[in-house]
């Protein structure tokens, strides 16, 4: 453990500069002998840090393919990124990614083995093995000559039917993923007589009860029943429309398909002249007997059999074409009944739950899963009207597209149970009584016991509060802010919301105290709306609201009569400005003298009772309004501080300061105004622009591909959130403009040294600015009680001013040893009950900030101000105002994100680059810790979202529709494994059904086939080497450690085992069984070879 002396710092340190250094010589002789500064020892290292994912939640964004186990009973989809994600129980999720990032065009379990293949649209199959917490490739193969259509693979069989665009069928071994020499090629399979290419294979399926016969469907309509063993084909079945899907009865005896009419038809196996029953399920029947009218194609059709009633035909499509506008359907026929089930976004894919995994046995359906574009719904089909189950996994985060988010881990204990106390009430009604029935796999056991909360800002001004406790995710509470305002009926109605044509409540800045539980949002419409905490429910009748003008030039000659302001204090001194009466409704709209729209607020705030539910409450709505014609800038920083009742937001025009207990204006200035005259760009004031700010992109339309332009790199951020984001929405400032303009990019409530001179902290606000200037402002606060109500707040800027490199992102405090200084905060309590005793009253005063005991008998201690730009970071060393320690973050690129966390008792300094890099630095010597390149900036999203968090994690939206966490935790990258669930639990395979004496007698059961003989090399010969690669995937051996026991287990281990060539088996007894079976297997295949080349004539070899 290395001891840091704050006056010696080594010259070679990359955290110290000249100028650093010669700061330091002056603090020396600032200090005489006596008071030394005391020495901070620092306990984190570098190998306290390691960056790894943790987890991914959310909708799996672009879904493609869907597949399910149903004896293991884990779901599995694919997308068209090529990410693969698996659900098994609540609370089992996994995510995993095809390298090359092809999109996933189906999914195939091998049943109850832990395995899943996948097929993707660069035509390569591979092999997942899912018995290890994350799943790994163990094979691919890629098809060189030909492009992969469908695949099918029968239960309990290793030969995989491939099917291609060329309309051949080839079989591929999954246990050594090879092809096998047996192929069936589209001319054998379809009339010699026949002119046309069938077209792509669209389907594949044995027979229900007889194995040996496969039933090839092309999309031109053809269906071929294909004798394996004779290698013709018994039957072809002619349709004049396309196919989309084929679906067997279980008894074998029928199949339905489902065309590009909107038609089904019905076949009998042994008459392929005719359908039995064509079906046009959404079809007008005309009279006359005439065809129905085509109607839009089915895309699959699914035909299950129940044992103690009629069967289930389930479709997707097929609508008639005059249903314009009408949302996509999923139809449930049963019998006589049809029931249409309308989803609210298109259907990718949907697959039938049954009782059995044996497709030769009453498939018994209870339950439709349906895949959506943006959900995932899932049908009870055993209660009447097809109720839909609650969905346990948190797919709900894009439900409107998220703007911004925020991470909290180590909360308070109470906050997670408070939470979802008021979330419960707002649950839905009517869903299905059932249990989730996809509940396959075992969680992992969380070594995390921490509480962590996740806050998520949407576009349509909602905020979603989720417990994201030990890698899991489960929405808590939901807040709709647009509450409060009036909604615009139709589009004549809004003339006022047009900073922004769409989602005019869109969140853009969180600032939530945990402790108090007080909320503060900042809303794309420049509008500031403050919540306290209450479990009781209220109604409000008049909504208590604020309207602030806040200028950028106020001093000029062109600015209409009655707009300026009340004189304003002056940086010395510390006069009291006038406090504001909060404003009755509804705000009077006025014009200004020329006739442009002035004094008028983007949205209208309701003027009747609002009934507040149990839950966040609104305590106060501050809106920005119009000045001469010119709309309000979007906030780019905003602070609350539940101690000193005051919320603080600011913008590229400027500050203010409200104070929520009294309800009154304290601070309005333009950001040149905050310097008086200590401004070192001696700009001069000028008259505000006229031209109407057009509205831009709304806050969610970040489209995936979006690069950030080059002039970005010199654009700030703000201290919650990227505030270029928002600047670059104003196109109509001038580039001029934009340098003059000092956007407020970060601000931080604290109680410490306001000026050189103090000898004791005192409550005050540190402003940071785009041009890298931190200037502080002193709060002279009333004493608490009801004094706190009756006299004002005093504000008075400091005339403090500290310059960094790079717009200010963040700052903190530390004490004398080094600890992090949190802000002061009162203690949550229920507003909304009559307090009983006075001596409460005085216990709930603001809370000081504590002191180290140590200083008991040195009060005025130094504490240090931790500050960090986009290019730099410097510790300052208070009352002095010397700058301890510096570090150059970056020189070529800028800091997205930086945050001051705790670690391993102690806490650093987080930061994310926008060229990809993460790093952490000591604090307060700010010495590197880590710095390694994670991903680098390809959208907007990414900057927006991203933040860390104490212990090590982080987060942001890695797809419209994910969070992705991870961690910079060496400890928790170690305890990922244990804390990762299982998704292969031992499961015994159901038994068959059984055949009954009759069938068993006559021949009536079903018939099972030697695969191995017939695609087996030995038989059919080697597979042409051109026509695909095999590659062996990194999952290795490894996975199979974990395997289950039982005979399924034991076989799969078996195999795994046999197909890492060049791997020593691990024990004599694995020996010991590989001998004994090679051996056995030496004679057989000896007599399987003389037979082939016997057998064979000469133009065969």
């Amino acid at each position: 453990m290395r001891k840091f002396n704050i006056r010696k710092v080594l010259d070679g340190l990359t955290a110290s500069s000249s100028s650093a250094s010669q700061q330091q010589q002056q603090q020396q002789q600032q200090h005489p002998p006596g008071n030394r500064e005391p020495e901070i020892q620092e306990t984190l290292q570098s190998e306290h840090f390691q960056l790894c994912k943790t987890v991914r939640h959310g909708f799996p964004y672009q879904p493609s393919a869907l597949a399910f186990d149903p004896v293991q009973k884990i779901l599995a989809v694919g997308t068209q990124t090529g990410a693969l994600r698996l659900f098994g129980r609540p609370g089992v999720e996994c995510y995993c990614q095809h390298d090359n990032g092809a999109a996933v065009i189906q999914l195939q379990f091998l049943i109850n083995e832990g395995a899943l293949v996948s097929a993707l649209a660069d035509d390569t199959l591979h092999l997942w093995n899912l018995r290890q917490k994350r799943p790994a490739i163990l094979h691919s193969l890629k098809f060189c000559r030909e492009r992969v259509t469908f695949c099918h693979l029968p239960f309990q069989s290793k030969w995989l039917y491939v099917g291609t665009e060329r309309g051949n069928i080839h079989i591929v071994n999954v246990e050594s993923f090879t092809l096998s020499g047996y192929v069936i090629m589209w001319n054998k399979a379809i009339e010699l007589s026949s002119k046309s290419h069938p077209g792509p294979v669209v389907h594949i399926s044995d027979n229900p009860m007889d194995e040996g016969k496969l039933l090839i469907g092309f999309e031109s309509g053809t269906v071929v029943l294909w004798d394996l063993k004779s290698k013709k084909a018994d039957y072809r079945y002619t349709y004049d429309e396309a196919i989309h899907s084929v679906a067997w009865h279980h008894e074998g005896k029928q199949f339905i398909c489902s065309h590009s009419d909107g038609t089904l038809t019905i076949w009998n196996v042994r008459s392929p002249a005719k359908p039995v029953q064509t079906i046009t399920p959404h079809g007008k029947q005309l009279k006359d007997g005439k065809k129905p009218e085509p109607c839009k194609p089915i895309l699959k059709v699914e035909f299950k059999t129940t044992r103690s009633g009629e069967p289930f035909i389930i479709l997707s499509g097929g609508l008639s074409y005059d249903t314009v506008g009408r949302r996509p359907c999923l139809t449930v026929m049963h019998g006589k009944s049809t029931a249409v089930l309308e989803m609210d976004y298109s259907i990718v894919d949907f697959l039938t739950l049954c009782e059995t995994p044996y497709p030769n046995d009453f498939q018994e359906p209870y339950a439709v899963v349906v895949l959506l574009e943006k959900d995932l719904v899932l049908i009870d089909l055993a209660q009447n009207g097809y109720p839909i189950f609650e969905n346990p996994y948190p797919l709900s985060i894009h439900e409107s597209p998220v703007t911004c988010c925020e991470y909290f881990a180590d909360c308070p204990v109470d906050l997670i149970p408070a939470l979802y106390s008021v979330g419960a009430r707002q649950k839905r009604q009517g869903y299905s009584k059932k249990e989730w029935p996809i509940n396959g796999g075992n969680w992992g056991l969380g070594a995390q016991s921490y509480p962590e909360i996740i806050i998520t800002g949407h576009a349509d001004g909602s905020v979603k509060f989720w417990d994201a406790s030990a890698i899991t995710l489960q929405v808590l509470y939901k807040l709709k802010t647009s509450k409060v305002f009036e909604k615009s009926r139709n589009k004549d109605d809004r003339p006022n919301t047009d900073i922004v044509d769409e989602d005019p409540y869109a969140i853009q800045i969180i600032s939530w105290c945990p402790e108090s539980r007080m909320l503060c949002i900042a809303g794309v419409s420049a509008h500031v709306i403050i919540y306290r905490f209450s479990k009781q429910e209220v109604i409000t009748e008049v909504i208590p609201m604020l309207e602030v003008r806040l200028l950028y030039e106020i001093n000029d000659v062109e600015t209409p009569e009655g707009e300026q302001p009340p004189p304003l204090p002056t940086p010395v001194g510390g006069s009291n400005p006038q406090p504001i009466p909060p404003q009755s409704h509804p705000s009077t709209s006025s014009s200004s003298s020329d006739g442009l729209r002035d004094n008028v607020p983007c949205l209208k705030v309701k003027n009747s009772p609002l009934k507040q539910s149990p839950g966040y409450q609104t305590e106060l709505v501050i809106q920005l309004v119009w000045v001469g014609g010119e709309p309000p800038q979007q906030i780019t920083s905003l602070a609350v501080n539940s101690s000193y009742g005051l919320v603080v937001f600011g913008n590229c025009n400027g500050i203010a300061m409200v104070d929520y207990l009294q309800k009154a204006v304290l601070l309005n200035l333009g950001t040149i105004e905050l310097y008086g005259s200590n401004d070192p760009y001696r700009r001069e004031p000028r008259s505000p622009r006229k031209s109407r700010q057009p509205s831009g992109a709304g806050l969610c339309d970040i489209s995936e591909g979006t690069v950030v332009p080059e002039d970005r790199c010199k654009s700030p951020t703000s201290d919650v959130k990227d505030n270029s984001f928002s600047r670059s929405r104003s196109s109509s400032v001038t580039s001029i403009d934009k340098e003059s303009r000092e956007a407020i990019s970060a601000l931080h409530f604290c109680e410490t040294f306001t000026r050189k001179t103090d000898s004791s902290p005192s409550p005050c606000l540190w402003v940071g600015t785009t041009l890298g200037t931190v200037l502080v402002i002193a709060l002279n606060l009333p004493p608490g009680g009801e004094q706190r109500l009756l006299q004002p707040v005093i504000v008075s800027p400091s005339g403090t001013i500290l310059r960094l490199k790079g717009a200010i992102l963040r700052m903190a405090f530390l004490d004398t040893t080094g600890c992090l200084i949190p802000p002061a905060y009162e203690p949550w309590r229920e507003h909304n009950v009559p307090e009983e005793k006075e001596e409460k009253e005085k216990l709930k005063k603001r809370r000081p900030v504590s002191v180290s005991p140590s200083s008991s008998q040195e009060i005025s201690e130094n504490q240090y101000a931790v500050i960090c730009s986009e290019k730099q970071a410097k510790v300052i060393s208070l009352p002095t105002q010397n700058c301890a320690y510096k570090q150059n973050i970056t020189e070529t690129s800028f800091v997205l994100r930086g945050d001051i966390v705790a670690l391993s008792n102690s806490i650093c300094l987080a930061c994310f680059c926008a060229n990809g890099h993460i790093m952490t630095f000591s604090l307060p010597s700010l010495r590197p810790l880590l710095d390694v390149y994670y991903l680098p900036l390809t959208n907007m999203r990414i900057a927006r979202t991203f933040c860390f968090t104490n212990n090590g994690q982080a987060l942001y939206l890695v797809s419209p529709t994910e969070i992705q966490r991870l961690t910079y935790s060496q400890e928790t990258c170690e305890n990922l494994q244990e804390m990762l669930g299982e998704l292969f639990t031992p499961v015994e395979t159901p038994e068959a059904p059984n055949r009954g004496f009759f069938k068993g007698l006559f021949g009536g059961g079903a018939q099972s086939l030697d695969r191995e003989e017939l695609f087996g090399e030995s038989s059919s010969g080697k597979a042409s080497r051109s026509l695909a690669q095999h590659i062996p995937g990194p999952g290795g051996i490894e996975g199979v450690k974990g395997a289950a026991s039982g005979v399924v287990g034991e076989l799969a281990r078996a195999r795994l085992a046999l197909d890492e060539r060049g791997q020593k088996l691990g024990d004599l007894e694995e020996r010991t069984a590989a001998m004994l079976s090679s051996a056995e297997s030496f004679s057989k295949h000896a007599h399987e070879i003389m037979l082939k080349y016997k057998d064979k004539k000469w133009y065969q070899f």
